[in-house]
């Protein structure tokens, strides 16, 4: 699990926009592929510009910790997915909730070098996924009562 932390620190040592850049396609190339049959409307991120999917799921040594699958067809885009999936992952639906947009786009200094139409396209990656981790409890509550 990597902490917002984390990515400033490693950011601030890559120093310039173009490292940065370059580092956030390398996270995107090294994003697991999601399964082709999980890029379904339910998990399109239909809000953003690029073609984006994710896909909640349980970790399986603890079903409270939550995992995501993702996609996306731009590299920049599918880096900040990459990013958004190690900030959630492992965390319940609740810490999930508590993923704050504004700050990730602050201290990672996106919000000076990605364009309106992105920030609007990585907000809506964030609500679906809190979307998908809120779900997921609403369901295990179901199951155990």
């Amino acid at each position: 699990m990597t902490s917002l932390n984390d990515l400033v620190e490693i950011f601030e040592l890559l120093g310039d926009w173009d490292q940065r850049y370059q580092y956030l396609t390398e996270l995107g190339e090294n994003l697991p592929s999601m399964p082709d049959e999980l890029k379904t409307e339910d998990n399109r991120v239909k809000a953003c510009m690029s073609q984006v999917w994710v896909s909640v799921f349980s970790d399986e040594q603890d079903a409270a910790r939550l995992r995501f699958h993702g996609d996306c067809d731009t590299s920049i885009i599918k880096g900040v997915l990459a990013v958004l999936i190690q900030l959630a992952e492992g965390k319940s639906a609740r810490e999930i909730e508590h993923l704050d947009v504004d700050e990730l786009f602050s201290r990672l200094h996106l919000d000076e070098h990605l364009s309106p139409n992105r920030h609007v396209g990585v907000y809506a990656i964030v609500d679906l996924m809190k979307q998908q981790a809120a779900g997921r409890v609403i369901l295990e509550d179901y199951c155990s009562n």
